[in-house]
């Protein structure tokens, strides 16, 4: 679990959201926030939180109806539900909905970074057993050699910049592995403030290794938790 996830807080409670971000901020977390479901739907169009803080009762959807959405949308996001109604069963009412858990209001900003902590270790993928891949990684049509930093296609090579040599190089590494964005801008030797960069490499590297760019068969997004290359024939 790293410190500096980011998390994306949903809460109409200005005041409580200026806290949760000043606190979470201070946790070492990176921190995203919206005030209503709508406003939410549009940050997850661009971010990939690697968690979600949500208020239950908002003005329009609700944190349950949303929390339904997106758990058959994006299942592996981690939600912690707010509420002002504790009953058991409106707890209840929200691990139905697919929250992985509960935090009733008011509560102490310390118990809530445990919580995500403990949530974050949990999500975190095991990589003990992966083998680091050093031969050619078969894409389709494609073989990509990672120790030239070439890929080629039956009829030839095909251009790829540094910069895309290099990320398909650290993805083909450890295939089949989820590589968060900080992983990767690790094994570029790039510092954290080219995370951005690193989404906008993966958007020019699938339109020279897939198909179909909107349906990638290879290079995958994993909401929340960063990119895999899955080779095959």
């Amino acid at each position: 679990m790293s410190e500096d996830a980011l998390i994306l807080v949903v809460d109409d409670d200005a005041r409580l959201r200026s806290l949760l971000q000043r606190f979470l901020s201070d946790n070492g977390f990176r921190v995203t926030t919206a005030e209503t479901a709508e406003q939410a739907r549009d940050r997850l169009r661009y971010l990939q939180p690697d968690l979600m803080v949500l208020d239950v009762m908002m003005p329009g959807e609700s944190g349950l109806s949303l929390t339904q959405s997106l758990k058959s949308e994006i299942g592996n996001l981690p939600i912690i539900l707010l509420t002002a109604a504790g009953a058991p069963e409106d707890r209840i009412a929200g691990f139905e909905a697919g929250a992985d858990d509960y935090l009733p209001k008011p509560f102490d900003p310390r118990e809530l970074v445990l919580r995500i902590r403990a949530m974050l270790r949990r999500a975190q993928p095991a990589t003990a057993s992966v083998e680091i891949q050093t031969g050619p990684v078969q894409l389709g049509p494609l073989l990509f050699d990672s120790l030239r930093g070439e890929l080629r296609s039956n009829t030839g090579t095909v251009r790829l910049t540094g910069g895309e040599a290099a990320l398909l190089t650290a993805l083909a590494a450890r295939a089949h592995e989820v590589l968060s964005r900080e992983d990767i801008a690790a094994a570029l030797g790039t510092d954290e403030a080219s995370e951005r960069a690193i989404d906008v490499q993966i958007t020019r590297l699938r339109r020279k290794i897939e198909a179909d760019p909107r349906e990638p068969r290879f290079l995958h997004t994993i909401r929340g938790r960063g990119y895999v290359l899955k080779p095959g024939v």
